[in-house]
């Protein structure tokens, strides 16, 4: 049996629909994620250090800032408060540039900054999967955004 013209545009409007929305749903993943990943990333010429946390609030800790090189150490830097940052945990840091805020570098600090796109790509696999029509690369999309999650959860 035929499909009719009707059912067929019926049935590309749906997966241009749930490929948009799922386009967005990645690039808002990566926009929540590029505010603290490109920190770590582009960490070249960023005052680094470290920093000794002394007291946490409900969403931002406290503590003694020790830079690397001839500049004298902070009192007054503050770094997101997450599992990983307890009181008198001491982490390597780079600086905000123009803020008092840090931002934990290495593997750790590299897999908590994406972990928004790691959320988004494994919300965007079952809008794929499911409204899309492509479950392989579905599959291979919550894969990735697994991986992310698991690697936050590891390192940290």
């Amino acid at each position: 049996m035929k499909r009719s013209t009707s059912r067929r545009a019926l049935l590309h409007g749906r997966r241009a629909v749930m490929s948009a929305v799922a386009v967005l749903l990645l690039a808002a993943g990566f926009w929540a994620s590029w505010g603290t990943a490109q920190h770590i990333l582009l960490a070249k010429g960023r005052e680094h250090g470290t920093i000794t946390v002394s007291a946490c609030g409900s969403e931002t800790c406290t503590g003694r800032y020790d830079p690397e090189g001839s500049s004298p150490p902070r009192t007054d830097m503050t770094i997101e408060n997450s599992v990983a940052v307890r009181k008198g945990a001491t982490l390597d840091v780079v600086v905000k540039p123009g803020t008092s805020q840090v931002v934990r570098t290495g593997a750790g600090g590299a897999f908590h900054a994406w972990l928004p796109l790691g959320g988004a790509l494994v919300l965007a696999a079952l809008i794929i999967g499911g409204g899309v029509g492509l479950p392989r690369f579905a599959w291979a999309t919550a894969a990735t955004g697994g991986a992310l999650l698991v690697g936050a959860f590891l390192t940290l």
